[in-house]
């Protein structure tokens, strides 16, 4: 999580059964926000899984209010100083913006690809197309669980991987969080926590 909190591990285990009200309806999850996102599971094998976390796309709206405001107060200065570097200044900054936005920032889509004789999978796919992807071999993996965290003032929960220690059997080398920009609640987080300890469980 993008975030400069506290975190501390949570081992234990979480409610599992009070959490997920109704598993059946998968598109029926919403983020730490309050938005709604959407949860699609793929069963390839009993040993293979995939989950799609998808985020709403970017929203036209919010990026004309943005755009208006930004032209407005830029002609506002050029009405004062009749400065017409000003106005080429932000439409520059305003294009320039929304490209790094859709193209580093805004994620549509996350999955967990988790394969149980091989590892885990995870890909982000932007708004402008790019897909990033990073792939986890399963010897490296120690466990997945869900962690808590200090965000913006509460508590929040993210899935995430401990990746073993080489040096030390028990200790933990460094911990990835799961599905950073889409920012699941937790009723989400232990649906396809359950589903990935299955995995687990039954290749070891």
């Amino acid at each position: 999580m993008h975030c400069a909190c506290f975190e501390r591990y949570l081992f234990a285990e979480v409610s599992l059964a009070g959490a997920v009200s109704n598993m059946a309806e998968e598109g029926e999850f919403t983020d730490i926000n309050g938005q709604p996102i959407s949860v699609d599971c793929q069963n390839y094998t009993p040993f293979c899984r995939e989950f799609t976390v998808s985020s709403p796309k970017v929203s036209l709206r919010k990026v004309m209010v943005y755009t208006c405001s930004v032209w407005l107060v830029a002609y506002a200065v050029f009405f004062v100083t009749e400065n017409t570097t000003v106005l080429s200044s932000a439409i520059i900054v305003t294009l320039a913006g929304m490209m790094l936005h859709i193209h580093f920032v805004k994620v549509d889509q996350e999955t967990l690809l988790i394969i149980g004789s091989l590892g885990v999978q995870l890909s982000s796919f932007y708004a402008s197309g790019r897909e990033s992807t990073t792939f986890i071999e399963m010897n490296k993996i120690k466990d997945i669980v869900i962690n808590e965290a200090i965000y913006m003032h509460s508590i929040i929960y993210y899935l995430c991987i401990l990746i073993k220690d080489s040096s030390e059997p028990d200790g933990v080398a460094s911990v990835v969080p799961l599905f950073q920009s889409s920012k699941p609640r937790l009723s989400c987080l232990v649906h396809v926590y359950k589903s990935c300890q299955e995995i687990i469980a039954q290749s070891r």
